[in-house]
């Protein structure tokens, strides 16, 4: 079973689908897996590399020649796809819920697509959970690029010329980027506070050392891990408290998401103007518009001597590691998908069924 592996054209993508590492598992396995030339070097992956591994290389005009899987970071080109027979299975992150025009163009080729946005939240998919080992990547990298735009010393330091006070940091959201950016703080000596409208990760918040902020707004956690969405009034309520405790903290890092809706809108333009100058915001939502009211997706701007930082696509700006890890969660669907290299699909199972978001006709005896 012969799985592709194509350089990322997307703009800004330096992440790779699979790395050496998990090639050579694949192999061992009885996969035989075609690399395009240069396709990890952005990640630090050399084609000898791939080669070590056991891959083959190829030009990308041969890539899509007799692939039964095609391991790509975002969904491929139109030129790879178009390679692609149908039945030919494509994995990635493929924006199910954002990308009709992908999914036509994917369903138009008669592939079976899985994206590895919808990989079920379950204990026995966390393997292949990849929404949460780039948001892991993303929380550390949003406190890094924190560190390096605050005019501060994060940690408190005690000198011959007096004390330094640490800067004060809050983290809006405690899922897996809230923790990440919440243990990475802490690391770096700030004292933290975070808050999420789901008071059963209190608990967890604490246990990394940082201080829950009880808001008075509360909602439940859906079966995916999400906060429900709340209600106009509870908006409402939560964008004043916000306003009102904000100017208190140096850094805020916002990780406030909703899977195929626009990020909602946590802290108007009032409150920035509220904070002192030098503060940063760094908005881990601005892929989907962004939880702070004057983030430019794609940006960094200053309003008022605030910067708000809206770079999109953190985990490519960390592409060594987050393709690591990537490429982890793509080896171990490929696995369940093809135990012993050839593809068996169970489409009982809840993981097969669930990541998969287009498949031809016939696909589902």
């Amino acid at each position: 079973m012969r799985v592709a592996v194509p350089k990322e054209t997307t703009a800004g993508e330096r992440r790779v689908a699979l790395v050496p590492e998990t090639v050579a598992k694949l192999v061992q396995t009885g996969f035989e897996v075609r690399v395009e030339h240069a396709a990890g070097s952005a990640a630090g992956f050399s084609d000898a590399d791939y080669e070590s591994a056991g891959a083959q290389l190829a030009d990308r005009a041969e890539l899509g020649e007799s692939a039964a899987v095609v391991a790509a970071v975002a969904s491929p080109e139109p030129e790879l796809l178009a390679q692609l027979a149908s039945g030919t299975v494509v994995v990635g992150f493929l924006d199910p819920l954002g990308d009709e025009d992908g999914l036509a163009r994917l369903r138009a080729q008669g592939v079976l697509a899985f994206a590895m946005e919808s990989i079920p939240r379950i204990t026995r998919a966390q393997s292949m959970d990849a929404l949460s080992s780039q948001a892991t990547v993303a929380g550390y990298k949003a406190v890094v690029l924190a560190a390096e735009r605050v005019p501060r010393l994060f940690p408190m330091l005690m000198t011959a010329a007096g004390t330094i006070a640490p800067v004060r940091a809050l983290v809006i959201g405690a899922g897996v980027a809230g923790l990440q950016a919440i243990a990475t703080a802490r690391r770096l000596g700030a004292v933290v506070s975070a808050f999420d409208v789901r008071p059963a990760v209190a608990e967890q918040v604490e246990s990394l050392g940082a201080a829950f902020l009880d808001l008075g707004v509360r909602t439940e956690e859906t079966e995916g891990g999400y906060a429900s969405e709340l209600t106009p009034e509870q908006q409402a309520k939560q964008q004043a408290a916000l306003e009102e405790r904000i100017p208190d903290f140096d850094v805020v890092v916002t990780t406030a998401a909703v899977p195929g809706r626009p990020a909602p809108k946590l802290i108007p333009a009032s409150a920035v103007e509220r904070m002192r100058a030098g503060s940063v915001i760094v908005d881990l939502a601005a892929e989907t518009g962004g939880n702070c009211a004057v983030t430019v997706p794609g940006d960094v701007v200053e309003h008022g001597g605030v910067t708000v930082i809206g770079t999109r696509n953190l985990p490519s700006t960390m592409a060594y590691h987050a393709s690591q890890l990537y490429s982890r969660n793509v080896g171990a669907l490929l696995l369940h998908l093809a135990p012993e290299g050839t593809l068996t699909l169970d489409w009982d199972d809840e993981i097969t069924r669930g990541a998969c978001v287009t498949r031809p006709e016939g696909a589902a005896e």
